[in-house]
């Protein structure tokens, strides 16, 4: 009993049980791959939520041990991406900290971000994602895309600028638009140039070579390594730090420091939507990505287990140093491809991060800052993508009102309040659609038993009966809408004797509903017309029955929509 409890939160128990050596060689193999990508990118993302390097590379040591043990996905890889890392920024920012202080914020983001990430998993809390709606997270991506690319244009040129939203970076970038450094640039373009051609060129020149598949695939993803090594090294050898180039600098080195989040009451109420924030973008992204990964090979992830994995992987991010991580798209498709088996590869990519953190960081101290901004820049142009707006516009309206101003927002106002208004905009705007629900009235289609609108097609009635087909469930918002609808249309109608609500598309009513319900019964009876209600579902049936409603309606209750027309129109 005990044992399935725990295998139940801790699936690493599961999976064990069958590991081999074949198993083992697909998750090495992956690991090293994922090695190559994630130690520039962890130090490039750190530098991009305003962290020290060093801090990306402890996010990416104990937290994927952690999401390792607690996870469900076998393919998901976890670690600093670029939008967190930017929320992370966002968050911070205004807070006007700095150094050590800003530091020791974004690990009490971590923890804090962890723990609500932990609950929601315990309790089952996982729909909670739902509120945020699918065009709002692609308006979101896309405005975060973009500022990320305006944020790091300082670093390609070498000039300061400031600024978490859009209008303040373009403005502060135009102001110092002359302090442009020229060494900076030929290293941005050159890193730049070949990080774009590396992604789809890199492989087939490799393969000249005949270096073998397995080798092959692995140096096709050191793209981002070889610009570290290159330019560290020419900064080294022509001194270009001395013409302006800004680099890195000292970088510890050594395992992840043990660290104590802060438990400053004020500080965590002002970080607490911030995190909310960040753990829900999180997890949205990351159970996509895992998904469209488990479904390749026909598996299945737990929602609620990975908001444990990643709970845990933030906590324990916290602990070691490191700030919030989250899963990466591009490096879990790299995880996925490269033969990743099980979670036990990222577990494999964390040591190799350890032995980095060990054992490289002295060879970082003329990396050039421009290069990491470069590494950023490829990475999230590539996904960046317009086309929700195009099918948002041809396909609904109000759900491009909620992509075009997520985005506004985001990119005019920041992060934290695009998000905000993208979410509030969803459900304001699903409230005013299901407040007036799709009501018609329904005819029987000749020769069958199916009932449609008599606007669409050519249908059989009877002037004494009216069917008014509901295709919504009802609730406070759109009760009143109802009543009116069906009193209205029944003063059109001087010699109707029936009137039936099909309710075949009818999920729930609740207290408001019912009392419409209750209120049409009554308003009909008293005009001497008969309410009737037709194929209610059971358990909203048994919810009616509880409450007596059926004893006080004026009509029947018929199983079927053709029983009831059968019935009623010869009468």
């Amino acid at each position: 009993m005990i044992r399935k409890a725990l295998e139940r939160y801790i699936p690493a128990m599961q999976w064990g049980k069958t590991y081999n050596k074949d198993v083992f060689s697909g998750d090495l193999i992956a690991a090293v791959i994922v090695t190559i990508m994630l130690i520039p990118q962890s130090l490039a993302y750190a530098l991009l939520a305003g962290l020290p390097p060093e801090m990306g590379l402890y996010a990416s040591i104990l937290p994927l041990m952690a999401y390792a043990l607690f996870s469900s996905s076998r393919y998901l890889a976890v670690g600093p991406v670029a939008v967190v890392s930017l929320m992370t920024a966002g968050a911070l920012g205004s807070m006007g900290l700095q150094g050590s202080e800003y530091a020791a914020a974004a690990i009490v983001l971590a923890f804090i971000s962890g723990l609500m990430l932990l609950v929601m998993g315990v309790f089952r809390l996982g729909f909670l994602a739902n509120f945020l709606s699918h065009p709002v997270i692609s308006g979101f991506m896309t405005a975060a895309i973009l500022l990320i690319a305006a944020s790091q244009i300082k670093h390609l040129l070498g000039i300061q600028a400031h600024g978490r939203d859009m209008v303040t970076l373009v403005g502060s970038l135009w102001q110092n638009i002359g302090q442009i450094n020229p060494a900076t640039v030929f290293i941005s373009a050159s890193s730049i140039g070949f990080l774009i051609w590396s992604r789809k060129g890199l492989k087939p020149f490799l393969q000249r070579f005949d270096l073998g598949p397995m080798l092959t695939t692995i140096l096709s993803k050191t793209g981002p390594l070889v610009v570290v090594v290159v330019t560290t090294l020419a900064t080294w050898l022509f001194g270009l730090n001395d013409s302006g180039v800004r680099i890195v600098g000292t970088l510890p080195q050594g395992i992840p420091p043990l660290t104590v989040p802060d438990f400053d009451a004020e500080l965590w109420g002002k970080l607490g939507m911030s995190a909310f924030l960040i753990s829900m973008i999180g997890f949205v992204e990351s159970v996509s990505v895992a998904q469209t990964l488990a479904a390749r090979r026909r598996q299945k992830i737990s929602p609620n287990q990975e908001l444990i994995g990643l709970g845990a992987a933030n906590v324990a991010s916290a602990l070691s140093g490191g700030y919030p991580v989250t899963g990466g798209f591009s490096r879990s498709v790299v995880n996925f491809d490269s033969g990743a088996r099980t979670p036990a590869a990222g577990a494999f990519t964390a040591v190799g991060i350890l032995f980095a953190a060990l054992f490289l960081t002295p060879l970082l101290y003329f990396l050039p800052k421009a290069t990491l901004s470069s590494i950023i820049i490829v990475a999230v142009l590539s996904l960046l993508d317009f086309s929700p707006l195009r099918k948002a516009w041809e396909y609904s309206r109000p759900d491009f009102a909620a992509v075009a101003v997520t985005i506004l927002a985001t990119l005019v106002f920041g992060v934290k309040t695009g998000v905000s208004a993208g979410v509030v905009l969803s459900l304001a705007l699903h409230l005013y659609r299901t407040s007036k629900p799709h009501i018609a009235v329904v005819g029987r289609v000749p020769g069958c038993e199916h009932f449609r609108n008599i606007h669409r097609h050519d249908v059989e009635t009877c002037p004494h009966l009216l069917t008014i087909r509901i295709d919504e469930s009802l609730y406070f918002a759109n009760s009143h809408y109802l009543e009116e609808y069906v009193l209205d249309t029944v003063a059109d109608s001087p010699e109707l004797k029936h009137v039936i609500l099909m309710c075949s598309a009818v999920n729930d009513i609740d207290m408001s509903a019912l009392e419409a319900l209750e209120e049409i019964n009554s308003r009909l009876k008293s005009a001497g017309i008969k309410l009737h209600m037709s194929e209610v579902k059971g358990p909203v049936t048994d919810r009616l029955k509880h409450t007596g409603f059926f004893d006080e309606l004026s009509g029947e209750l018929f199983l079927s929509q053709h029983e009831a027309f059968a019935k009623l129109s010869c009468n």
